[in-house]
């Protein structure tokens, strides 16, 4: 079967774990595999999700059994497959994350402009709300990528390049950042990479990762953040403040605009919330 399915080894496990466990169901329910029929698998579809299993598991296992019944037509051992029409489970839309402005002002006063590490995260948090970048494409900047005369940032991503402006508060966080203390951090002359670590090297994802967690403990905010979290907030707060969409796409360096439309949703949601705690009438 794997070599059939030109499968990888994670695959090919995920998809002989998903059988196995519908056919352990099928002996609770004293049928077979060769007995099992549509309202059978539906039965199973429903009972996974009454497990808590999320819609996207369910609908892998669906395609498991699929393909299970398949090779066993093709083996002669069934004569219709009882997965087919079988409708996928139908996954719960979840909106992104989005901080409140006053959230994000709290999370950006965090890092205390005391030492070099204060610095720098500083002009890390306060970057990544001004543009809305990947973590991934922060901790690639170059020092070339900065503009900070003109207040804009170039960032590459999937090929593809694009400017990004910064708002003032952003520009005189990394002017003061790049000026005075990379300076003395980096190890070597030779560096390229904007922000770096405590070895003078280029930050990674893990350590950016965990001084965002840090912050998020010390501002008290109990969503739960990740550095998409301040990405989402960026898209959301200015498509509040009457940002269009087109705009949007293009800092964001979405390729589709229907994942940026997601964002409209996110504020229709929260303007609903609002209304549904202020009005007098909604209570």
């Amino acid at each position: 079967m794997r070599e059939v399915r030109h499968a990888s080894p994670n695959t090919v496990a995920s998809y002989l774990r998903d059988v196995t466990q519908f056919v352990s169901y099928l002996d609770g329910q004293g049928e077979g595999v060769r007995e099992a029929e549509s309202e059978t698998v539906r039965a199973y579809m429903d009972w996974m999700l009454g497990q808590g299993k999320s819609a996207a598991s369910v609908t892998r296992c669906l395609s498991s059994i699929k393909s299970f019944y398949n090779f066993l037509m093709l083996a002669g051992e069934v004569c219709v497959n009882p997965a087919l029409g079988v409708a996928a489970a139908k996954a719960e839309r979840k909106f992104p994350e989005v901080l409140t402005s006053k959230e994000v002002e709290l999370l950006l006063e965090q890092p205390q402009c005391v030492d070099a590490k204060g610095f720098r995260d500083h002009a890390m948090l306060e970057l990544l709300y001004a543009t809305g970048i990947r973590v991934s494409e922060l901790i690639s900047l170059d020092m070339d990528d900065l503009n900070l005369a003109a207040g804009f940032i170039r960032c590459r991503s999937k090929g593809k390049e694009r400017v990004i402006p910064l708002y003032p508060m952003a520009v005189a966080a990394l002017r003061d950042y790049v000026q005075d203390i990379r300076p003395q951090m980096a190890a070597d002359g030779g560096e390229t990479a904007v922000f770096l670590n405590r070895n003078g090297e280029r930050m990674s994802r893990q350590g950016f990762w965990k001084l965002l967690k840090c912050y998020q403990k010390a501002a008290g905010i109990e969503k739960e953040i990740t550095p998409h979290t301040l990405r989402h907030s960026f898209a959301a707060h200015l498509l509040e403040n009457g940002a269009d969409l087109r705009s949007i796409q293009e800092m964001l360096g979405h390729a589709d605009i229907s994942s940026t439309q997601i964002y409209t949703q996110v504020v229709k949601k929260q303007l609903k919330e609002v209304y549904q705690k202020a009005h007098p009438k909604a209570q």
